[in-house]
């Protein structure tokens, strides 16, 4: 699904990303994970096409869209959960999840409007309140269940549970669950990497925009020592 080769990004004459590698295969779920400025948004944002490679490949279910616009990567299946929610705060919560409304790659559309609030049944009672007046809770429902109408092949979670409460930060792991269980390939960022390595087959650890760890997700989990030192504050 996700095939990532010596990928260098700058911003500006900044080097972030240091050939950087990494894979992921349709259905599974891979964690990424590093201390904050170490390179985990600005790699997203480079397999997004937002911010643009300088060295480097990146695949997307076998298409090479190094050099491809945003929307042209986001047209192969990708569902995207920005750090910050990226809520449209003058539409409704109604409109923020029907204007990503499409079927998938494949034509599918396993996911309806039905279906995400099914999965989030709070988005109910806020289907006509404003995006910027709903809850930071709410907010991460209604922007996990946006990108879930794109009906996607590769979800990407930037900051998953960032500022929530525990009960919410609870249901949203158990989504994270039943998004893996569905099929969907997985990319997830959040600052707590035991959840991160419960809920992933494999992850990485980003130092100084290199990888600096990487292997099965229970392998990393063993190694108490190597995540503290690498992502303990």
């Amino acid at each position: 699904m996700l095939d990532v080769a010596n990928l260098h990004s700058y911003y500006g004459e900044s080097h972030i990303l240091h050939g950087v590698d990494l894979q992921l295969p349709a259905g599974c779920a891979l964690g990424l994970l590093g201390r904050n400025g170490m390179g985990k948004t600005t790699l997203i944002k480079t397999l997004l096409g937002l911010v643009r490679a300088r060295e480097g490949r990146v695949r997307v279910a076998g298409v090479d869209v190094t050099r491809r616009t945003p929307f042209e990567i986001a047209r192969l299946g990708i569902g995207y959960v920005p750090e910050g929610r990226g809520i449209f705060a003058n539409l409704s919560v109604r409109e923020n999840l029907l204007m990503a409304q499409r079927p998938g790659p494949d034509g599918r559309c396993d996911w309806t409007c039905e279906r995400v609030l099914e999965t989030f049944p709070r988005l109910k009672e806020r289907l006509d309140t404003g995006g910027q007046q709903v809850s930071g809770g709410e907010q991460q429902m209604a922007a996990i269940g946006r990108a879930l109408m794109t009906n996607p092949r590769l979800m990407i979670l930037d900051e998953a549970t960032e500022g929530l409460a525990p009960r919410i930060v609870e249901h949203i792991w158990q989504v994270i669950a039943q998004i893996r269980a569905s099929g969907i390939s997985t990319l997830i960022v959040d600052r707590n990497y035991r959840s991160v390595l419960r809920h992933t087959d494999r992850a990485l650890v980003l130092r100084k925009g290199r990888v600096a760890l990487a292997g099965p997700s229970a392998q990393l989990a063993a190694d108490e020592p190597a995540l503290q030192a690498l992502l303990g504050v």
